[in-house]
Parts: structure tokens; C-alpha cells; sequence
């Protein structure tokens, strides 16, 4: 037997407003709201769901997973999420390979890296 991913799934104590912000962010629909303590996302730039459940308290301290996104034009995909409402982590590697670390309006930390 082999597992598959099907989701990931984020804690949040507003998993709606995170979910909107997300979908606008990837281009994916809202499929499921569930009262607003369980709302996924399908569609759009996501290869699977993404899911955002509502907690009365994240766990503390550093993120356990976080996503890996890449885009084409790594500092125009950048400029737009900071504009968006990320906030920058930092600007990593060298010119061989380039990521950014930001984080979403909840402090979610993600990655974001160039592709050709």
C-alpha cells in the first residue's frame, strides 16, 4: 500500500479569512466553508487541497511544514505577495538557486523559489 496527499491542512484561529487570502493568492476556489472552522481550497495553482482549520491556539513557536511555491518571476511573485499582505522572512541562496522565506497575514511561513 502506498499513501498519497490528498490536502495539507493549516491551523488558524480564522480559517476563513486565511482561506480568501490563500485563494486569492493561488487562484483556487473555496469549495468547502463548514461554519468557517474547516474551509478548503481546490483549483487554481494548487496540485491538491488546501485546508485551513480553525483552533482556538496555533502551536507555538516554528512551523513544522510549510509549502514550497515557486513561480516564473521570483521578485515580481514576491513584490505582489508582499503587497498582498505577506510580510518578508528573508531572501536566500545564490545565483545558482533563489528562494524567499515570507510569511501570511497569520505568521505562516512559506517558501517561495525561482523557476525557469
Amino acid at each position: 500500500m502506498t499513501l498519497t496527499l490528498g490536502m495539507i491542512t493549516i491551523d488558524t484561529t480564522d480559517a476563513e479569512s486565511l482561506a480568501r487570502w490563500w485563494a486569492e493568492q493561488t487562484g483556487a476556489d473555496i469549495t468547502q466553508t463548514n461554519d468557517g472552522w474547516f474551509v478548503v481550497l481546490e483549483g487554481g495553482g494548487l496540485p491538491v487541497m488546501l485546508a485551513f482549520q480553525k483552533v482556538d491556539e496555533p502551536t507555538p513557536g516554528k512551523n513544522r511544514i510549510h509549502l514550497d511555491l515557486s513561480a516564473s518571476d521570483l521578485d515580481a511573485e514576491v513584490d505582489r505577495l508582499l503587497t498582498a499582505g505577506a510580510s518578508l522572512i528573508g531572501r536566500r541562496g545564490d545565483e545558482n538557486f533563489r528562494w524567499v522565506t515570507l510569511a501570511d497575514p497569520q505568521g505562516n511561513g512559506f517558501d517561495v523559489a525561482g523557476h525557469a
